[in-house]
């Protein structure tokens, strides 16, 4: 028998899934206004095919009851407002007394009328209170009940009213696009006088994306870095970081062709990362043998052919080997299968395109940097004879005559 599925939610990120987008009344207006905004917004955004599952717990035609006090003849009569609500808190709800200690126990005392007397509205112009003369004074000669309809509970955010719209992107969008769609829908639908900010986790959505720059350069950097202390030189490591371009070409070629959904989301930003690694490790490859090459005093141009050519076999089972092993996530169906293919679709173009382009760009590349290289240390040869670049084979001692 199978077991019913229970959604829990997260500690701290509440429990709605979606964005979470708050309509602000910034003009002081009604909060029968601000539930026709949400209704327009709410009714609107049902109709977008970017969104669904649309909705808000704001209303203002709850039921209430307004109590109009005649402040003026409470205070002719000797009747302090105090007094009138707490009369009305101890019948009506519930108000504290004290406490007592019985059999070792403690117990607090509240005060509360009978269900029987505090179930009509007529029930609370019965109530009285007593004045400072000591006589006891009805409270329905002092004040009046209406029924009204108003707002349950009303919020601030930004120190301004407030209603909370929740909603889902479309089945196949992600929540990038519902965020845009919702942006654009509140320009067009939200009448003047109100406004619009995020909260909650899209709020941290929209804040980190600017991050991603940041993310994808400190990545880089930490590459080239690692680089740096393994070959013990600055220059050698800028032709493996120069053909991560290659890669990054390929993957986001894919990606826009075949993508599900087909803009970057965070898992093709996952991706991205990963693929600085792996197109990193077939540059690494040539390179490294170049640079032996070199230093056994080959030509430049030789060192990077036969380096490339040395290197094609293995660059090309281990690659391979990669792309065959991704198919699955590029292929991927049911549930989760948007992450899969997020992911899947720029490892996959990547390492493709890393193949294709970057077997080609690496020796041409190493022959560009290691020649500038070369040709910098030899104008600087006669000022600094101790310093030999990276990869350049050092002069046999001349014997004296």
């Amino acid at each position: 028998m199978p077991l019913p599925l229970h959604r829990h939610p997260f500690p701290a990120l509440g429990t709605t899934g979606g964005f979470d987008f708050k309509v602000q009344d910034v003009s002081g207006q009604s909060p029968q206004e601000l539930a026709q905004a949400i209704g327009a917004i709410v009714y609107n955004a049902n109709q977008d095919p970017a969104l669904s599952g649309v909705f808000s717990t704001f209303r203002a035609n709850v039921p209430q009851l307004f109590l109009e006090i005649d402040r003026d003849k409470a205070e002719t009569l000797g009747i302090p407002l105090a007094d009138i609500f707490t009369a009305m808190q101890a019948n009506l709800g519930a108000y504290y007394v004290n406490d007592f200690n019985y059999q070792g126990r403690i117990f607090r005392v509240m005060v509360q009328a009978e269900e029987q007397f505090r179930s009509k509205p007529e029930d609370i112009t019965r109530l009285h209170v007593r004045s400072r003369d000591g006589f006891m004074v009805p409270l329905g000669a002092l004040m009046t009940v209406e029924t009204i309809l108003g707002p349950q509970s009303l919020e601030r955010y930004n120190t301004f009213r407030s209603a909370t719209v929740n909603g889902n992107p479309a089945p196949g969008l992600s929540s990038g696009q519902a965020i845009i769609a919702m942006e654009a829908l509140a320009a067009e639908v939200l009448p003047a006088g109100f406004s619009y900010e995020w909260s909650g986790q899209t709020l941290q959505e929209i804040e980190s994306a600017g991050a991603t720059g940041l993310v994808f350069g400190l990545a880089i950097l930490l590459v080239y870095l690692f680089l740096v202390a393994q070959y013990e030189s600055w220059t050698l490591p800028l032709v493996v970081i120069l053909s991560v371009p290659s890669a990054a070409l390929g993957a986001m070629l894919l990606t826009t062709l075949l993508g599900s959904p087909p803009e970057v989301n965070l898992y093709t930003q996952v991706g991205l990362v990963l693929l600085i690694g792996l197109a990193s490790k077939n540059a690494i490859l040539i390179a490294e043998f170049a640079r032996e090459l070199r230093s056994q005093g080959r030509p430049i141009m030789e060192a990077a052919m036969d380096a490339a050519r040395l290197r094609f076999r293995a660059i090309l089972m281990t690659s391979f080997a990669f792309i065959l092993g991704v198919i699955p996530l590029v292929v991927a169906e049911g549930a989760g299968a948007g992450s899969r293919r997020a992911i899947g679709n720029v490892v996959f173009g990547g390492m493709v395109s890393a193949v294709i382009i970057g077997v080609f760009l690496i020796p041409v590349l190493y022959v560009i940097i290691q020649g500038l290289v070369e040709g910098s240390w030899r104008k600087r040869r006669g000022d600094d004879t101790d310093t030999e670049p990276d990869g350049i084979p050092e002069p046999e001692p001349q014997a004296s005559a």
